[in-house]
């Protein structure tokens, strides 16, 4: 979906969420990959991070979650990260009250977790705001 210029203005944030779908399984259940995909892609949308990545494994008696989770959280808002290593699937959402590039993000989960399919959504956050 696209948006007018005057409805991006009068919106407080912007909210891309991606579900991948067979994902590589190189990088669904390592930590330190996923802390590495967290903090460069702050850098790709131009936020500042108010601290360093978090990311955690799901414990386990959680039957069919199995995977990571991990979030940075940003001054302009927080970017989350799930996997689910034996369905091969990531969920990816980035929130920013500052505008970002779509395309650009899409391009480097698609090069870092490299999915057969992507899933895409994207809403305006707070168009009542201003």
């Amino acid at each position: 979906m696209s948006f007018t210029e005057e409805e991006k203005h009068c919106a407080f944030g912007f909210h891309l969420m991606l579900d991948c779908y067979q994902c590589s399984p190189e990088h669904l259940d390592n930590i330190d990959a996923c802390y590495r995909f967290l903090d460069e892609l702050v850098i790709i949308t131009g936020a500042t991070k108010q601290t360093q990545p978090y990311v955690f494994r799901t414990p386990d008696g959680f039957a069919g979650k199995e995977g990571l989770s991990g979030w940075v959280p940003l001054v302009e808002s927080g970017i989350s990260l799930h996997t689910l290593t034996g369905k091969r699937f990531i969920s990816l959402d980035v929130y920013s009250c500052k505008e970002f590039s779509i395309e650009d993000i899409k391009g480097f989960t698609q090069q870092f977790f490299q999915p057969a399919e992507i899933e895409e959504r994207f809403l305006l956050r707070g168009v009542k705001y201003h």
